[in-house]
């Protein structure tokens, strides 16, 4: 079995992606390019930015066909990542909301691919 996983973008613009990331995630890419750019997430898990034209075979669907989930550990910081996320520019899809299974916000980066920032209401 694999040592690592990632999951991989298909982007209009790879260096234009590569920015927005670098400001949500307050981190550089690991490995960047014209055509593709890497972040190491703390979970480690790698997101990779592709630039679609290079891509074969050719991707069929557009971004927004699914979430990015990144839990945290609170409600507060739900919010507190809102903000900031917001202020840094971030196209927000839907506001901090209680769900049935915890607190959520979405954002969507520049091709439209949904990040999902969420915690988890523990039942006692």
């Amino acid at each position: 079995m694999t040592a690592s996983n990632s999951i991989l973008l298909y982007v209009t613009d790879a260096p234009t992606s590569a920015r927005f990331y670098t400001s949500l995630l307050g981190k550089e890419p690991v490995e960047a390019s014209a055509t593709f750019a890497m972040f190491i997430l703390p979970s480690g898990l790698g997101l990779g930015l592709w630039g679609k034209a290079g891509v074969e075979p050719a991707p069929a669907a557009a971004g927004g066909g699914c979430d990015i989930g990144f839990k945290v550990a609170t409600s507060d910081i739900v919010d507190a990542t809102h903000a900031d996320w917001r202020a840094k520019g971030a196209d927000i899809v839907m506001a901090p909301t209680d769900l049935d299974f915890g607190r959520s916000f979405v954002a969507a980066d520049p091709d439209g691919h949904r990040l999902r920032v969420y915690t988890v209401t523990e039942e006692g």
